[in-house]
């Protein structure tokens, strides 16, 4: 007569392996995918979020003041410093007496500069400046002599320490 194979049993240590196994893997993930949330780009985008929205149409009229006067801001960024120059209407640089920029990554905080712009004897605002490759947005305020800064903010593409 030839043997009979043993037959394996499912037993409870079994399952027990199974489920532990099971939600081991689960709770690695979970783990894994909020550490990468946590430390990648907050979310942050104002700190009272009552407070803008309760500025909100100040603020648009502000903004439409500002396009009624036809100013043109002129952005140039390269070989290590930032430079801002403002026309009028007529094409002849506005008087400006300072400013501040902030540089804003669209995706995380970690390489958010703010900078104080000096006044050149051409009447540009510059500030020297060292940003990473990649997407950024500038937020110019420069005071030209109105009730509030003058405001213009836009999104630039750096490549090589310039923007384009």
């Amino acid at each position: 007569m030839s043997p009979t194979p043993a037959t394996r049993t499912f037993t409870g240590r079994h399952a027990l392996f199974i489920l532990v196994g099971f939600f081991s893997v689960i709770i690695l993930v979970n783990l894994t995918m909020a550490f990468f949330a946590r430390s990648s780009w907050t979310g942050f985008v104002v700190e009272n979020t009552y407070i803008a929205s309760r500025d909100f149409n100040g603020n648009v009229a502000k903004d439409r003041a500002q396009a009624a006067l036809g100013w043109k801001g002129e952005l140039a960024i390269g070989d290590g410093t930032l430079r801002y120059r403002i026309r009028d209407v007529a094409g002849e640089p506005v008087a400006v007496s300072g400013g501040t920029v902030h540089l804003r990554r669209p995706v995380h905080a970690s390489d958010d500069q703010d900078l104080t712009l000096g006044l050149g004897a051409d009447g540009t605002l510059s500030a020297p400046l060292a940003l990473g490759d990649g997407p950024w947005n500038v937020e110019i305020l420069a005071e030209a002599g109105l009730d509030h800064p003058y405001r213009d903010r836009r999104r630039v593409l750096i490549r090589d320490g310039a923007g384009r």
